[in-house]
């Protein structure tokens, strides 16, 4: 199928993008949604510019757009748009999306792609959240986190790499404090800044950490494209 993909830039939509391309899809062009506020229910929302940088990495083009409401009808409304507009300019047959475990994202999305007769892909429904996060450092993908609001995740893991240690420490944090290992909750957001479908890697060339006391942002100011071996 010709698919759009919803992009944050984050773990789940850019792995699923992997895995579409690996099931014989083609990614036609990426979505990325800019919501007002950082407590959006469907898109993410820390670094969502740093998507233009990522979308050149993987040579796929980006179609951003900005959500004007904060409700969670606008930005279904938001989305609906979004993809019409991707159907239109790249004949879309599906698309491609991060959902995990969330029953409210997965109806929004799948009943706005039905608006539009077109097919939801969501290569990562149901995974087993230890197994799913150990496999993405197996595969290669560097992720930073970039956003934290849960209670156990601390100032100190705002721009840190998620490695297999670092997995086991969130393993322990998530059975003692009961949020979300995968954070398909919003319990932090994440950022790839490499990965095989990446013809460059992401480089941070200024930041800043914002908390609150309770909630957290690693901001990216400034970033560019590096060659991988630099």
């Amino acid at each position: 199928m010709r698919l759009a993909a919803l992009y944050s830039g984050g773990k789940d939509s850019t792995y699923c993008i992997q895995l579409a391309k690996e099931m014989g899809h083609s990614v036609e062009c990426l979505i990325t949604m800019h919501p007002l506020a950082d407590d959006s229910a469907l898109f993410h929302y820390p670094n969502s510019w740093v998507t233009e940088h990522l979308a050149d990495a993987m040579q796929i083009p980006l179609l951003g757009f900005d959500v004007k409401g904060t409700s969670k009808e606008d930005e279904v409304k938001a989305l609906s748009e979004a993809i019409s507009q991707a159907k239109s300019l790249y004949s879309i047959e599906g698309v491609v999306y991060g959902g995990i475990s969330s029953n409210f994202q997965k109806q929004a999305f799948e009943q706005t792609c039905r608006l539009h007769s077109l097919q939801p892909l969501a290569p990562l429904w149901a995974v087993e959240p230890a197994k799913y996060m150990n496999e993405l450092v197996d595969r290669g993908l560097k992720i930073i986190i970039v956003g934290v609001s849960a209670m156990g995740l601390e100032k100190e893991l705002l721009g840190k790499t998620i490695d297999k240690e670092l997995v086991a420490v969130l393993e322990k944090l998530s059975r003692k404090y009961g949020f979300n290992l995968t954070f398909e909750g919003g319990e932090a957001e994440t950022m790839v800044v490499d990965c095989p479908l990446f013809s460059k890697r992401l480089a941070i060339q200024k930041s800043s950490t914002h908390w609150d006391g309770q909630r957290g942002i690693f901001e990216i100011q400034e970033a560019s494209l590096v060659d991988k071996h630099v």
